[in-house]
């Protein structure tokens, strides 16, 4: 099984990608915590929280293309939208990006009137803005099915924990003809992989005392440790190759290792 580590070694050992003359494009992702930066990592070097986005940068040779994490913790496309963050994400937005949308998790939870979304009307409406204003500004949207959760069957299965939010994004993207990534479906075949003990190495379980902010240690079967993240980016970069799709371009040629 390949891992993000063996990949990079052997990306640094490849020639440099011809530059473009117009400079890089820029990869604007957008999304829940699953994808987010940990801000909080350098103050506590312990702490291997870490969202799918913040590796793809690896990938991808800079003076080509440059990946901006805009994803933020918490955050549903109702939210991200109300808050004025799409807003500053679609100002910056120049011909020739490209745009990384993956929401779901967080649209699910009926009790917060703030984040909730209903994934047959509003879900669908605010994955629609985030695709048809891009365009407007030249981008290319490229749409993620949510992560899996490590969320296991006694029969070994895994649980859907999503529901309607993963076929209403892929539904969106077969409407308005945009590029679809699996997420949902490609990282639960690797938690299959690993099974229902050794794929608690891809999530956020910390030991006591090890990070600042899990004191008493933490088990958390959503969010990821630095392995998944890098393992979840690599899934996501060798699906935009294999389908061909406009972000494909910009990977740096993956060794078979």
């Amino acid at each position: 099984m390949k891992t993000l580590k063996s990949l990079i070694c052997a990306l640094l050992l490849l020639p440099a990608a011809k530059v473009l003359a117009e400079g890089p494009v820029t990869l604007y992702a957008i999304g829940d915590s699953t994808m987010a930066p940990n801000t909080k990592c350098d103050e506590d070097p312990g702490d291997p929280g870490r969202g799918w986005a913040e590796p793809l940068q690896c990938f991808f040779d800079p003076s080509r293309l440059i990946v901006r994490n805009c994803a933020v913790s918490g955050r549903s496309t109702k939210s991200f939208i109300n808050e004025g963050r799409w807003q500053k994400v679609l100002d910056r937005i120049a011909p020739g990006d490209l745009l990384l949308i993956q929401f779901g998790h967080n649209d699910a939870k009926k009790s917060d009137p703030k984040r909730y979304t209903d994934p047959e009307t509003t879900f669908k409406e605010n994955l629609r803005r985030f695709v048809t204003e891009a365009r407007e500004k030249g981008a290319t949207p490229i749409l993620a099915t949510s992560i899996v959760r490590r969320l296991f069957n006694k029969d070994g299965s895994l649980r859907d924990s999503h529901g309607r939010y993963v076929p209403a994004a892929a539904e969106v993207a077969e409407e308005l003809n945009v590029p679809l990534v699996d997420m949902n479906r490609l990282t639960g075949e690797r938690v299959l992989q690993y099974g229902p003990e050794e794929s608690k190495k891809l999530y956020l379980y910390v030991e006591p005392n090890v990070a600042e902010r899990f004191p008493d240690g933490n088990a958390d079967d959503t969010h990821l440790c630095i392995r998944g993240a890098e393992e979840f980016a690599a899934i996501f970069v060798e699906a935009c190759v294999e389908a061909h799709n406009p972000l494909g371009q910009y990977v740096k040629p993956i060794p078979d290792l």
